[in-house]
């Protein structure tokens, strides 16, 4: 599996250099690192070489592969679902031949035509995050021998950030393939690369879990920054990673829980009533790290994003749908155009052109450092109001706690009544679980518009209860299908196997066993 495992040095030498804290530390990894492979015996000596290890799984976070991890991420969270767009999209069945390799490809993920030759399917760039992390866990441990100034309690909390990030890349990785090799052991050169077979989905829960919790139980409250919390993995960034990993899996006591340790820590708060839309977007998405950020990619100056080329450049790949755009998602004040919610025109996208503006508002390609949000406050407590609902159906106290969360976020983003495809109704705790369900549903969708969440939200709502709301997904996936094709894609929906991507036919060819998942077959 050369292509899963095998790492850029040149790329991680350069981000090193950008994200180690001190000169010392980055020096020593520069001068010990192997040009064909990863670190050799010398280097896992001193506390700041393992520090600077943990600052090389952030620094593999802003790259890639072909395409920065970032970049995937939206891919793989936005494309299937019903807010995005490409920019090679003229909503027909004109001919895709013309189009240069990339953009096919996205037009075919788009129109749920995916095969294993699709290059918007490697994995990669994952699993060398994966691999990097593999790299401190295993090779960490030599550290507190050698380092007599190195405290258990430091050392865990180092190995609690690795632990933490290999459990969040595998979580987008069930999300997305359902079943992967679960590898947990270091890839140093070629001749370490093993014939891995997929694990089963529960195995892979499992480990997620097990990896997260010890962050939970070892990771450190504060880095002492507010930009160093927001980019590293803090305690309060596990039990946010375990509050999603336990919704996906229908764990909705463990989701509530480990949404209340977030609050209860009174680390994160939302903007109050009021905020400016200016201010907010400014805060949150222009500048990046405030209070309502939970986990984000840092792009700086140094390591710029992709988002340029994806949503800001003229022609741009990815677009808002029309609809949105229209007004169908925030809203329209017909009488007063200056009553918006704050979410959309000019915070998510742009009313006027349909961009996508969350990543690339006042920016130009010279500036393209926006960060990638992973997590945010937010997130936490509409997650709680999700696991709440679907706790004990039916249950007035949950759901009136629920509904509750969710009005209080309305109400700080000025969020209107009333939408151009009608009005949202806020329903009572008596309201059927599913109607209280959706209302959460869709202010997610207003919530993380553009953020990569879109189609795991909709996946996740479906699924859930042995596909209990298969329409749902049926019905978005229909809506978005070109007219010809519109029951053919509704068609392959029905088989859930469709609902995750295919393994790259490189994976398969340099690994011997895997297989591919059912539906590609």
């Amino acid at each position: 599996m050369k292509k899963i495992y095998l790492l850029n040095t040149k790329i991680l030498l350069l981000c090193l250099v950008l994200l180690c804290t001190t000169a010392s530390s980055c020096k020593k990894w520069l001068e010990l690192k192997p040009e064909d492979g990863l670190i050799d015996q010398e280097y896992w000596q001193t506390k700041e070489q393992l520090k600077a290890a943990v600052m090389g799984c952030y620094a593999s976070l802003l790259k890639g592969s072909s395409m920065p991890l970032a970049k995937y991420l939206f891919i793989w969270g936005e494309l299937r679902g019903d807010q995005v767009t490409t920019g090679s999209d003229t909503g027909g069945d004109e001919d895709i031949s013309s189009l240069n390799n990339l953009k096919r490809d996205e037009l075919y993920m788009l129109r749920t035509e995916l095969s294993s030759t699709n290059q918007l399917v490697n994995w990669v760039a994952v699993y060398k995050t994966i691999n990097y992390c593999n790299d401190v866990i295993q090779n960490g441990p030599k550290v507190l021998e050698s380092d007599k100034t190195l405290t258990e309690t430091q050392f865990k909390a180092y190995l609690s950030e690795a632990y933490a990030l290999r459990g969040l890349m595998y979580f987008y990785l069930l999300r997305n393939f359902k079943e992967v090799p679960l590898k947990l052991n270091v890839t140093e050169s070629d001749t370490d690369i093993e014939q891995l077979p997929k694990s089963k989905e529960e195995d892979i829960y499992k480990q997620i879990i097990a990896d997260v919790k010890y962050a939970a139980d070892n990771a450190l409250e504060t880095y002492g920054t507010m930009a160093s919390d927001r980019g590293r993995i803090t305690k309060y960034t596990a039990y946010t990673i375990l509050a999603d990993a336990y919704l996906w899996m229908e764990d909705y006591q463990n989701c509530i829980d480990a949404c209340d340790k977030v609050i209860a820590s009174k680390r994160y708060q939302l903007f109050p009533i009021g905020t400016q839309q200016e201010d907010w977007y400014n805060s949150v998405f222009y500048n990046g790290n405030s209070v309502e950020g939970i986990f984000e990619f840092q792009f700086d100056k140094q390591v710029s994003n992709p988002f340029w080329d994806m949503f800001g450049s003229a022609s741009k790949e990815f677009k808002a749908v029309n609809a949105i755009a229209e007004g169908d998602l925030f809203g329209v004040d017909v009488l007063d155009p200056n009553n918006r919610d704050i979410r959309g025109n000019n915070t998510s996208m742009s009313e006027a052109t349909s961009a996508i503006v969350k990543y690339t508002g006042d920016r130009t390609s010279s500036t393209s450092f926006s960060h990638w949000f992973v997590y945010r406050y937010s997130d936490v407590l509409l997650m709680k109001a999700e696991a709440l609902v679907w706790l004990n159906p039916g249950d007035e106290t949950n759901n009136a706690t629920a509904i509750d969360i969710v009005n209080n976020l309305r109400m700080v983003r000025n969020a209107l009544p009333a939408l151009n495809s009608g009005t949202v109704e806020i329903p009572l705790p008596t309201a059927s679980t599913s109607e209280i369900s959706r209302f959460v549903f869709n202010e997610r969708a207003r919530e993380f518009a553009f953020e990569g969440k879109r189609w795991y939200d909709i996946l996740r709502n479906a699924k859930r209860n042995n596909y209990e709301n298969e329409q749902l997904l049926l019905n978005i996936v229909a809506a978005k299908a070109i007219p010809s094709k519109q029951q053919t894609v509704i068609n392959k929906y029905k088989d859930h196997r469709s609902h995750y991507l295919p393994i790259y036919f490189n994976e398969l060819q340099t690994n011997k066993a895997l297989v591919q998942n059912p539906f590609y077959q």
